[in-house]
């Protein structure tokens, strides 16, 4: 009884680990037809995130934020990750450079 109590401990602890690395807490944003997608995210205050910014277009996008000081290129068919925060609560706003009317926000709460 107590084996069987120890084998089943170690698989579920086994199991969490497994969970925690598949989900990451990345972040995904796809660039698509000119647009960001979603363009609003909301993500949690208070805390480091990877964003992964996806570009599905066949023209080069740019990822970038006067608020997060962040600015990358992203080139066709490809991604690119930014690390922000960790973000005290409110709208960040992010846009392409090459494409002003694309915008989006991100929002902590």
């Amino acid at each position: 009884m107590r084996l069987r109590r120890q084998v089943c401990t170690v698989v579920f602890v086994l199991c969490l680990a497994v969970a925690a690395q598949a989900d990451d807490g990345s972040i995904i944003i796809t660039i698509k037809d000119g647009r960001f997608a979603p363009s609003e995210v909301s993500v949690p205050a208070n805390t480091r995130l990877k964003l992964i910014v996806r570009n599905q277009d066949s023209s080069m996008s740019e990822f970038e934020s006067v608020e997060l000081h962040r600015e990358k290129t992203v080139t066709p068919g490809h991604e690119i990750s930014v690390f922000v925060g960790p973000l005290a609560a409110g709208s960040y706003e992010f846009f392409d450079d090459f494409h002003p009317q694309n915008r989006g926000h991100l929002v902590a709460k």
